[in-house]
């Protein structure tokens, strides 16, 4: 992976634990994800003119993408309703590497370095260590919140191996990205209507300067990994981005004052250790 692509992607890491973080504060998070999606399909219309239009099988994948993200939104909103954000955000994110490394390499063909997969083992196994052990004393996950959490991991495993491949086939990863999104926000303004006519409305005008942050933030980080999975190996962009785990942590201990256990700080060196191995890799 080169220097500036690594960079990058450290950089969207940043600014997908931000995002994530602004869902989980409070309120009504399905409503708030929801809005999240309308403000990123907002923001890719208007570089839309400035890309190319996919064609033919391209627009399979983008459909299916486009599913498999609000299937993401919608589960990952439910998980954090019941579970902390220093717990569902590892979980969920942990376990996604070791499965998209698999599929990566049994479907997709794509032969990774000794080092790149021992790094990406290395990371999943400190955000996995930080899910269960490195929450707060006495803090224990409800069975509601792991199945939601690991469920809405196979959907990041999902659209992620997906995305890369549906990027490579398009004329461009930023067609890709941008009419993906676009049918996307479609899906989940579907959703939010079916689920929260009456209060949708209200909730945004209490609420939108968070949705459009958080908007901003998603896109452009999503955006970045994306472009990344057509310059590097699949499975060593997902695995990088997993890094965001050290930003919410950094926000639950300096914004949401949780405490940093000496499991957390363990789980910590780990992940920094793998991110380290998949450098040199």
């Amino acid at each position: 992976m080169e220097f500036h692509v690594f960079i990058l992607v450290l950089i969207a890491a940043a600014m997908h634990a931000t995002w994530n973080a602004l869902i989980k504060i409070d309120g009504d998070r399905f409503t708030i994800v929801c809005w999240l999606a309308v403000a990123q399909s907002f923001f890719v219309l208007l570089v839309a003119p400035f890309v190319a239009m996919p064609s033919g099988e391209v627009w399979v994948w983008i459909v299916l993408s486009a599913a498999l993200h609000a299937a993401y939104k919608i589960f990952l909103s439910q998980a954090y309703q019941y579970g902390d954000l220093s717990q569902v955000y590892p979980l969920a994110r942990g376990t996604a590497p070791l499965l998209t490394t698999l599929v990566a390499f049994l479907f997709l063909s794509e032969e990774l370095p000794l080092m790149t997969v021992f790094g990406i083992v290395v990371i999943a196994t400190g955000i996995v260590s930080m899910a269960f052990k490195g929450g707060q004393p006495g803090q224990k996950l409800q069975t509601k919140t792991i199945i939601l959490a690991l469920m809405t991991s196979l959907l990041i495993t999902s659209y992620t191996t997906l995305d890369g491949y549906g990027a490579r086939l398009a004329i461009s990863p930023h067609s890709f990205f941008v009419y993906m999104h676009l049918v996307d926000g479609v899906i989940m303004v579907s959703a939010m209507t079916l689920a929260r006519r009456t209060t949708a409305v209200s909730l945004f005008k209490l609420e939108w300067k968070r949705c459009i942050v958080g908007g901003a933030l998603s896109v452009g980080a999503y955006w970045i990994a994306i472009w990344a999975m057509t310059k590097a190996p699949i499975a060593a962009v997902a695995a990088l981005r997993e890094t965001s785990v050290l930003i919410a942590v950094i926000i639950g201990v300096v914004f949401l004052k949780e405490k940093l256990t000496i499991w957390r700080v363990a789980a910590v060196t780990m992940i920094l250790t793998g991110v380290v191995l998949l450098r040199l890799s």
